[in-house]
């Protein structure tokens, strides 16, 4: 017996189909069904209520034209007719003018607008594949935020630590305690020498900066040796000398 038509699209659009999708603010509903050549939910559109509906598929970057007729409607196995396309895009259009010769305008026309709208997008990915593209990777904020936690609370307890150290290096440089607890004589020993060493570095310091301000002082005054003064000409005063003693002799 042949399917009716009619009966399964009132069905489908009054009662209920698994494959309809409502938006609220949309008046036109949509179809999740993979078949479907246009993805709306409309009469024509419909491939459970059409006998003869055929669409395009693309797998692993090549098309297929998939046929329902409905003398296979009592084998749903074997329902769609599947049939490669050629890769060039007009060789692909012409083959579908071929298969669907004696269709509904409208199936050969959704079918072509596919089939192109899948060429354009299989050039773009093979466009994108041959760029080189920065690698993405995902961000776990709950796993950022824990170790930020825990390095903070590291950095304190080092500094507690550090604190600790060093009062105790004080306490017992100072003989405090005296010989009642054993300590790691290494350990106190190697920090005792990176204060010596501290130290050292400060009076190297210190020197250092002494010596700068002798040199300093130094160059100030030798700085007089070379400077300029502005003295009085004593060229009149020798020749006022000179007619004096011509003036005794006479």
């Amino acid at each position: 017996n042949m399917q009716c038509d009619e009966v399964i699209w009132q069905v489908i659009n009054q009662q209920f189909c698994s494959f309809k999708a409502k938006l609220t603010d949309k008046d036109q509903n949509f179809c999740r069904n993979e078949h479907n050549v246009t993805g709306l939910c409309n009469r024509q559109s419909c491939p459970l209520a059409n006998s003869q509906y055929a669409t395009v598929h693309e797998h692993e970057g090549e098309c297929f034209l998939y046929i329902k007729t409905i003398e296979r409607a009592h084998s749903p196995a074997n329902l769609w007719e599947k049939i490669k396309l050629s890769k060039n895009y007009t060789e692909a259009l012409s083959q579908i003018d071929e298969q669907l010769k004696y269709w509904p305008n409208f199936s050969v026309h959704k079918s072509k607008q596919r089939l192109t709208k899948i060429t354009q997008y299989l050039i773009r990915m093979r466009k994108l594949s041959l760029k080189v593209r920065p690698k993405l990777v995902g961000v776990n904020k709950k796993v950022e935020k824990r170790e930020r936690n825990r390095e903070t609370k590291a950095l304190r307890a080092a500094k507690i630590e550090n604190a600790i150290e060093k009062e105790l290096l004080e306490r017992l440089r100072q003989g405090t305690y005296g010989d009642i607890y054993n300590f790691p004589l290494q350990q106190y020993q190697h920090a005792l020498d990176e204060e010596e060493a501290l130290v050292e570095d400060e009076d190297l310091e210190e020197e250092e900066e002494e010596e700068e301000e002798e040199y300093e002082e130094e160059e100030d005054d030798e700085g007089g040796m070379g400077s300029k003064q502005f003295v009085e000409d004593y060229s009149g005063s020798s020749e006022d000398d000179n007619d004096d003693d011509d003036d005794d002799e006479e």
